[in-house]
């Protein structure tokens, strides 16, 4: 089934579920392909805390067509790219070449998640790799202090486990589970390629199909479990580090809720860029910090808001009373027209300069399919950013930010 172009996209389904999207930009002569898998670390049981990160990694050792010197080179040899990451929802396996080279990209990236070998010799190499890999980020406050303060706001659910797993859990994994993991979550009716640059639709459609001719694996239904109710909560750790950080923020809704633009543009206003309230008033006016700024995960059907910054260890309830001034002030006093303004054009402006690189537009897209099944156009998105008023950002802050439902999470120097 093809649905028909509106600007340049396309959408088709296979008969076996899988789902293909694509942006033609005929000005370009590169292209972006991405294999998107609707499975990620909040799909794991605690037994398997880390393993879709830990497959992310093992499929480069080595498939069925190709040794792991072959896959690197196979992309490299022609100057394109080919990685992959892994989030909370979904993994994704992403390459970028010159549009001539399409039918490799795609190849590559599709025989990555369907003939992946796991060779043995490999296996405890690599969890060696991981393992040291979750050292580095127990070394970077900045990175570490996230875990921390997912593991508060979403408690014992998978939500708030750290995508990367733990040593224990990683060290664990055989070669059965990986493909066992595999065989369950890697199916064609949980997969979507994107692709964006200069490429025709049916071409595309043809190396899929191509790809994906022999593979057999029972379709299967991703359903979430259910995320824990949330009630605000405290961690402060001490580490043998030199400043401070803290996290404060609160569980909000999903990616699928209308007040995602508003959203958006409140984040801005708060946090977001040099102007931002909370960098003109706790940096700019006190000198509490160098780093400052607001953030919003939206999951499918959860989320969270907080703010996060660095600072000296004897000022932390200080700063964080003035960020907590901060977000009453969007909850008691409407922004003027003027902010307003300055904020939806901030939006707009970083969305479209993101729109000329091709690895963006691929990735818009295959998160659009992910989470809402349809491509929504750029007329349509910034229709949705002009329509935020002043009253939706002072409803959104009421709602949210109350004082007594925010969680606080403190790295401090031991």
């Amino acid at each position: 089934m093809k649905q028909p172009a509106a600007s340049g996209f396309n959408k088709t389904t296979l008969p076996n579920g899988l789902r293909i999207v694509t942006e033609s930009i005929p000005s370009v002569r590169s292209i972006s392909v991405g294999v998107w898998v609707h499975t990620g670390s909040r799909d794991e049981s605690d037994a398997e805390a880390g393993i879709c990160h830990f497959i992310e990694h093992m499929v480069f050792k080595g498939t069925k067509r190709r040794r792991m010197d072959q896959i690197a080179r196979r992309l490299e040899s022609v100057g394109g790219y080919l990685n992959a990451f892994t989030t909370k929802e979904y993994t994704c396996y992403y390459a970028r070449a010159l549009d001539e080279h399409l039918d490799r990209a795609i190849d590559v990236t599709c025989d990555l998640i369907l003939r992946p070998t796991f060779p043995e010799k490999e296996l405890d190499k690599e969890k060696d790799v991981v393992v040291e890999e979750i050292k580095m980020y127990e070394d970077v406050p900045e990175d570490l202090i996230f875990d921390r303060y997912e593991s508060v706001v979403y408690r014992d659910h998978a939500l708030g486990r750290p995508i990367i797993g733990f040593p224990e859990s990683v060290r664990s994994f055989t070669r059965d589970q990986l493909n066992q993991y595999i065989d369950r979550c890697y199916t064609p009716s949980r997969t979507i390629i994107s692709v964006a640059g200069n490429v025709s639709h049916d071409r595309v459609v043809q190396y899929v199909r191509k790809a994906f001719e022999d593979i057999d694996r029972t379709p299967t239904a991703r359903v979430p479990d259910v995320v824990t109710p949330y009630g605000p909560g405290e961690l402060v750790e001490k580490r043998p580090i030199q400043q401070a950080h803290l996290v404060i923020g609160t569980r909000i809704f999903g990616i699928q809720d209308e007040r995602r633009s508003a959203m958006n543009v409140l984040n801005t206003i708060l946090g977001s860029g040099m102007s931002s309230r909370l960098n003109q008033n706790i940096r700019e006016k006190y000198g509490f910090c160098y780093n400052i700024y607001s953030f919003a995960n939206m999951q499918t059907d959860t989320g969270d808001f907080g703010v996060y910054m660095g600072t000296d260890g004897a000022k932390i309830a200080r700063a964080r009373k003035l960020i907590l001034r901060e977000t009453d002030r969007l909850a008691q006093v409407p922004v003027s027209p003027r902010l307003l303004h300055q904020a939806v054009n901030q939006v707009k402006g970083s969305l479209m300069l993101g729109l000329e690189s091709m690895s963006n537009r691929m990735m818009r897209l295959g998160r659009q399919e992910l989470y809402f099944g349809r491509n929504f156009t750029l007329d349509e998105i910034i229709e949705s950013i002009e329509s935020v008023t002043a009253q939706d950002i002072q409803n959104l802050a009421q709602t949210l930010f109350v004082a007594d439902s925010f969680s606080t999470v403190a790295l401090t120097p031991a």
